[in-house]
């Protein structure tokens, strides 16, 4: 093929390809909406400015359940004093009854009195059982709760030392079945009905006695907890 064979052939190709580009941009502007390069030029920006979806956060549940308790039951939780700093805590309803933030518990055992028709409380305490002598009062606070009261108890620190065997039947009647096992610092949290029977199913009581070789705390042992939800109409 000569030169200017070659040259006009290319001229030709060129021709074409420029027809082929000015028709493919022809059926490109044909597709695209009619609306202002700023516009076009905005939404392709704002694609990464949009907010990404996020599941929503769980609601929070009575005294801090992973799951609501059902219609006409009362939502409790009881968690034992763990270490020098880590306060007991009594929950009811999902309002603090023994606690740090309220500023009433102790060293001891800590008592919440609850009438349980009425779902408010009675009364609560705390008894210290290294120090001094309170064994007696706790067991007159004990028995002077009225019928159909739910009784509420943890320790914190140690509740063993000092607690006499007046106090143990009493709380041995109500339906403990570790009391006569506390040792020194014992994590124990116990729930129990006076008047009246909690359904069988509903756990009642924790121990967790302290054992240098196992303690999460030095001298302490873990905390320990319950929680649940009580009927408020027992048959």
């Amino acid at each position: 093929m000569n030169l200017k064979a070659a040259g006009t052939l290319r001229a030709v190709l060129f021709i074409f390809a420029s027809v082929c580009a000015w028709y493919s941009g022809y059926l490109l502007a044909q597709l695209v909406p009619d609306v202002p390069l700023s516009s076009a030029i905005y939404s392709i920006r704002s694609i990464g400015e949009r907010p990404i979806l996020k599941a929503p956060a769980p609601k929070r549940q009575k005294c801090d359940h992973w799951s609501a308790c059902p219609p006409n039951t009362y939502a409790y939780r009881l968690l034992s004093g763990g270490g020098r700093d880590k306060y007991a805590k009594i929950c009811f309803e999902d309002e603090l009854l023994i606690g740090e933030k309220i500023g009433n518990v102790g060293r001891g055992i800590n008592i919440a009195i609850v009438n349980y028709v009425t779902g408010k409380v009675i009364e609560a305490r705390y008894f210290d059982m290294y120090e001094g002598d309170y064994s007696g009062p706790m067991t007159k606070f004990i028995q002077g709760a009225p019928a159909k009261s739910l009784l509420f108890m943890v320790t914190h620190d140690d509740g063993s030392s000092r607690l006499k065997e007046d106090a143990k039947k009493t709380i041995e009647a109500l339906g403990s079945k570790e009391i006569r096992n506390m040792r020194f610092r014992s994590s124990w949290v116990f729930l129990t009905a006076k008047g009246f029977e909690l359904p069988a199913g509903i756990e009642r009581e924790k121990i967790n006695h302290s054992d240098a070789a196992k303690n999460r705390y030095p001298g302490w042992p873990a905390e320990i907890q319950i929680d649940g939800c009580v009927p408020k109409e027992l048959s």
